[in-house]
């Protein structure tokens, strides 16, 4: 069967539109956030002038220094990383803000009714999966979280998804140690957390299959897409 191709800089846009509105959703359903954006939410709830989206900007920046130790080299491409997460960060503020039962300020996280809150948890765990399934098919680089896992696993050799997973665990440890250090109890980590911990890296996988089925990614701008490889034998797509 013949793939579909798409623009790789589409894909890339969808995922940064569908991850933030994802993130929104699955913090309004107030079952935990991801162990992902946890470490972030928790800050932003402890330091109240900082919103979500600020906040993010804090923990990728750490993480982003962390990435170049271990890449053992900087380029001054890998901070259109950063510029990523600085367009995630200002949307998922913007989502929290234009749409009601997004906005804590409205509705109070856990006010809304059982059954739709579980409904924003689905939808919003399998969105988060699918973005970044997105983000691994485009050569533009993802938010740094998911840019670390593709780079670090592309350096040391490690298949993604199993990498992706021992990454989510260790975020879910650094959000336990966090949230019990700044307010001696559990803040935006619940039984949701656990959950997303534990599927988020096989959902990732199982999107990117299906993907893979029918679709392929093709950059419009393909010289400019050679400066965004990671090696020289990485293919840019």
């Amino acid at each position: 069967m013949k793939k579909i191709k798409l623009p790789s800089e589409l894909i890339y846009a969808l995922g940064i539109v569908i991850l933030s509105f994802a993130v929104a959703m699955v913090t309004c359903a107030n079952f935990g956030v991801s162990m992902i954006v946890a470490p972030a939410y928790i800050v932003s709830c402890k330091i109240e002038p900082l919103t979500f989206g600020q906040s993010e900007y804090i923990i990728q920046g750490i993480l982003f220094i962390v990435f170049c130790i271990l890449m053992k080299k900087m380029k001054l491409i890998y901070f259109s990383s950063f510029a990523t997460g600085l367009i995630y960060g200002a949307l998922l503020d913007l989502w929290r803000l234009v749409i009601p039962h997004f906005n804590p300020g409205i509705t109070p996280p856990g006010s809304l009714p059982m059954e739709l809150r579980i409904t924003y948890f689905a939808f919003g765990m399998l969105l988060t999966s699918l973005a970044v399934s997105l983000f691994f098919r485009t050569y533009l680089y993802p938010q740094v979280y998911d840019f670390f896992v593709k780079g670090v696993s592309g350096r040391f050799g490690i298949d993604r998804t199993k990498f992706k997973i021992g990454f989510d665990i260790s975020m879910l440890c650094v959000s336990v140690i966090l949230t019990l250090i700044l307010f001696r109890k559990f803040v935006g980590i619940g039984v949701g957390t656990i959950i997303m911990t534990c599927f988020n890296g096989m959902l990732i996988g199982f999107f990117g299959k299906v993907f893979d089925r029918f679709f392929v990614t093709e950059p419009l701008a393909k010289n400019f897409s050679r400066y965004f490889a990671l090696d020289e034998k990485e293919d840019c797509g």
